[in-house]
């Protein structure tokens, strides 16, 4: 890998918007953990994503900005 490559990736991960996607990601493998466990097998991330985006995201993102104002 180049130094630049590297660089870029570094800027990336660094990035608010990377980091607000990885929190994301993180809260949206929580909810799939639990509905996978509540549902008794594995729900998969496409119907943990639409599950989690209609159910929580709105309040999740709002108490997101709330923490970081």
């Amino acid at each position: 890998m180049s130094a630049d490559t590297t660089n870029g990736n570094e800027l990336v991960r660094n990035s608010s918007l990377y980091r607000e996607f990885q929190a994301e990601r993180e809260e949206i493998l929580k909810h799939k953990w639990i509905e996978s466990e509540k549902a008794g097998r594995d729900i998969g991330f496409e119907q943990a994503l639409t599950d989690w985006i209609i159910k929580h995201r709105s309040k999740w993102r709002k108490s997101r900005q709330t923490v970081t104002q």
